[in-house]
């Protein structure tokens, strides 16, 4: 099986969607007339815009919507409407996989951002947005690991010991959203500093970024991820006292999920975060008992690249 994760799926995982939009956002009001609109969309060069109301997010209003008034000889009636109500936005800390789920489940062109704890507006996300934001961190990574060439470590070829291992313990809690990822990025970079192969991280934060969200979204009482790093594997487990899972064989398949609608709508709870783990791990099992727990083990030779 191909377990490669390429760098820009990693980026994927690694940015949040407010590091890759555009912050200044033309907007309208429902007031605002269709015809208004029209020069609105000419002028910026731009294919919708957010609708607010008294600084909130009530709408959005597209080029399509534009189209349709023309057709329909109602170019100077306003935005309320013609606009679309039922809005879905990205929070500005969700991740871009995430964002990128939505793109490809809506066939939407753009979504507005707002910030998850006030529901204020700070940007715009279009599919171009992704694709500009991910070439600069590709270019910024690339840069890095130039400035580094020079200085890389390979932590354990120094130390002289019949076996040497390390123990990283990080611990998550329930729908913790805000700090959702930082853990499986504070073990990447503890990762970069023990001089793994690339090839590997990748594999590796993709993996524990999914594990670490399932805490999040699933475990009721949170959970941990402990990890032991060897001098040819990483094994990663991690354990939860949540609800367990009824049928594992079932939420091993790409799709499935248990996540409640409001999570859902956060942009969680896909059900590719097990099939993903198993794509990128050269071993995986899972434990889990209803009402008790679930344990999940992960595995990786560090062999690779060597």
């Amino acid at each position: 099986m191909d377990r490669d994760v390429s760098k820009i799926q990693e980026i994927f995982y690694e940015l949040c969607v407010e590091e890759v939009m555009t912050p200044d956002v033309i907007t309208v009001t429902p007031q605002t007339s269709m015809r208004e609109v029209r020069d609105i969309l000419r002028e910026h060069r731009i294919s919708g815009t957010p609708v607010l109301q008294d600084g909130r997010l009530t709408g959005i209003v597209s080029l399509m919507d534009l189209i349709q008034t023309l057709e329909a000889r109602q170019i100077d009636e306003p935005v309320a409407d013609h606009m679309t109500y039922d809005v879905e936005a990205l929070y500005g800390d969700e991740r871009v996989i995430s964002a990128i789920g939505k793109f490809q489940q809506t066939g939407y062109g753009r979504f507005p951002v707002v910030e998850r704890s006030s529901g204020k507006l700070i940007g715009i996300l279009t599919q171009g947005d992704v694709v500009k934001g991910t070439l600069v961190q590709l270019d910024i990574d690339y840069r890095q690991r130039e400035a580094d060439h020079h200085h890389e470590q390979h932590f354990f070829q120094d130390i002289l010991s019949e076996e040497t291992s390390i123990v990283l313990r990080y611990t998550i809690q329930p729908h913790d959203f805000v700090h959702g990822g930082e853990a499986s990025s504070q073990f990447k970079r503890s990762l970069q500093n023990l001089g793994t192969h690339p090839s590997i991280l990748r594999r590796v934060a993709v993996a524990t970024y999914e594990a670490e969200m399932n805490l999040v979204l699933h475990a009721t009482a949170g959970g941990t991820i402990r990890a032991e790093v060897r001098t040819g594997s990483i094994e990663i487990d991690v354990c939860d006292e949540g609800p367990g899972i009824p049928d594992v064989e079932q939420a091993m398949h790409p799709g499935y999920s248990t996540a409640p609608e409001w999570i859902r709508e956060m942009g969680f709870g896909a059900g590719m975060g097990l099939s993903n783990i198993q794509h990128c791990a050269d071993e995986m099992s899972l434990e889990s008992e209803p009402g008790k727990g679930t344990h999940l083990r992960i595995v990786f030779d560090l062999t690779e690249g060597t």
